[in-house]
């Protein structure tokens, strides 16, 4: 069941707090006339936990869970998001954990590339604020196929491009979000 009061409020935060106009070049290299900076709601105080909440309930809906036993995807972008959806999991009763999927492999201690709970044969989502190429997530998937783990989708909050949806999809996985760019007046 779908909590329409919690996904409304993250949406108006997003509106909110999220969305800046004016030029910006991304990550991809693109230019765009908006940036959505999600950060500014996955690590506020009011607006983190309703990630939680909306994630899991697009997981839900999705058939994911129960389920799907870990969520997690490249740092930094991901973190929040998963964090986010361990908490809402815990506090409803599920046990899904979170991971954190280095850039590169640690050069010491005990060298992993995925930081937490161990995700061999567990079934996971690669999440991600949002995604303009499917760069990071797809880079997020990469590590998790060589640890061994089960993906079952990629999940982003705010789908903000066709060209990373395909990009998913074309690596055999189901594309998920929480909101599209017209939600957000854009």
């Amino acid at each position: 069941m779908t909590d329409t009061a919690a996904r409304d409020r993250l949406l108006q935060l997003i509106r909110d707090l999220a969305v800046v106009r004016g030029k910006v070049t991304l990550s991809s290299g693109a230019e765009a006339d908006y940036y959505v900076d999600l950060r500014r709601i996955t690590l506020h105080h009011e607006a983190s936990p309703l990630v939680g909440t909306v994630m899991l309930d697009v997981l839900r809906e999705a058939g994911l869970v129960p389920g799907v036993e870990a969520v997690g995807g490249l740092t930094l972008g991901a973190d929040p998001v998963a964090t986010a959806v361990m908490h809402a999991s815990a506090a409803a009763g599920l046990g899904i954990d979170a991971f954190v999927v280095r850039k590169e492999q640690k050069a010491h201690g005990l060298q992993r590339r995925i930081e937490g709970p161990d995700v061999t044969g567990r079934r996971v989502v690669a999440v991600e604020d949002t995604s303009t190429t499917g760069g990071s997530v797809l880079t997020a998937v990469e590590a998790l196929r060589e640890a061994g783990a089960r993906i079952d989708a990629v999940a982003v909050i705010v789908h903000r491009s066709e060209a990373s949806r395909e990009a998913v999809e074309s690596a055999g996985l189901r594309y998920l979000y929480a909101y599209e760019l017209d939600e957000l007046g854009l």
